[in-house]
């Protein structure tokens, strides 16, 4: 990735996962700049990554080439109009993580006409695990979708959606998915204990089988299916299990879960871009 000024407008939890992902693959810490109105924030920031920062939102616009805009969606619209005139300016690539604000919206509050990438990512990119969804618009040169590729690729795995709406399905899918996983987890660990288990071994084995599955899964070639049917012996115990849950309607629970989620997360769309 080409050596720009990157600026942050906002220094949260995801910015300061995204800046150490981004030291830690060889950026210079002199080309990052930061703004927010916590100052301990950035003095915490500065310490730790040696960045600039500041607490002026338009001196960071007018400084960078690329733009994250990491501030939560319920003030977008407010910080987004007050960099107006740096962006108008200066013409960064502006790249959103505020869940729920459309291109178009963001487009109209800086005044129109910029390049802006859009991306999803989940809450494990805090732990150098997550998983990203970008879109870009059309005014996003290739360079710039480059950009902010390798910038959510530095806590993570990144994946290109074809159109923007289908990030709504991305949230139901990974942005609200470690929570499936969390519940999953929990109901292991109660059964478990229930048949007479220790909770901290119940919680221990429950915790490592699912880093377990999630490795098998990631480092193979084949479907989810296959490798469940890998592991589920012809009269075995797993195959009652499997069994249980396909009874119970699992799959289809699965179904009315992330169809909820993403109906919710176009409503919030529709809602914080009026």
């Amino acid at each position: 990735m080409k050596q720009q000024t990157l600026g942050f407008i906002g220094a949260g939890n995801m910015a300061s996962s995204l800046i150490g992902g981004l030291i830690s693959d060889s950026y210079p810490p002199q080309d990052i700049w930061v703004s927010d109105v916590d100052e301990m924030k950035l003095k915490d920031l500065a310490y730790r990554f040696g960045v600039h920062t500041s607490t002026d939102n338009r001196a960071i616009a007018a400084r960078a080439q690329v733009l994250v805009l990491a501030v939560k969606p319920q003030v977008m619209q407010s910080v987004a109009v007050e960099l107006a005139n740096p962006i108008q300016e200066h013409s960064p690539v502006l790249i959103s993580i505020a869940a729920g604000i459309t291109e178009a919206a963001l487009d109209h509050w800086v005044g129109g006409g910029a390049a802006i990438v859009r991306c999803m990512p989940n809450t494990p990119a805090l732990v150098k695990t997550g998983a990203t969804a970008l879109h870009a618009n059309e005014k996003a040169t290739p360079e710039q979708r480059n950009q902010a590729e390798a910038i959510m690729r530095s806590v993570g795995l990144t994946v290109w959606v074809s159109s923007e709406p289908l990030l709504d399905t991305v949230t139901a899918l990974s942005g609200s998915g470690p929570a499936y996983f969390f519940m999953l987890m929990e109901a292991m660990e109660e059964a478990a204990v229930e048949l007479g288990l220790e909770r901290e071994a119940a919680r221990l084995l429950t915790q490592q089988t699912a880093l377990g599955a999630g490795r098998i899964a990631i480092e193979s070639e084949e479907p989810p299916a296959v490798l469940r049917c890998r592991v589920t012996s012809p009269g075995g115990t797993t195959e009652q299990a499997v069994a249980a849950f396909e009874r119970g309607g699992f799959r289809d629970l699965v179904r009315q879960a992330m169809g909820a989620a993403a109906r919710r997360a176009g409503e919030l769309s529709e809602q914080l871009g009026g």
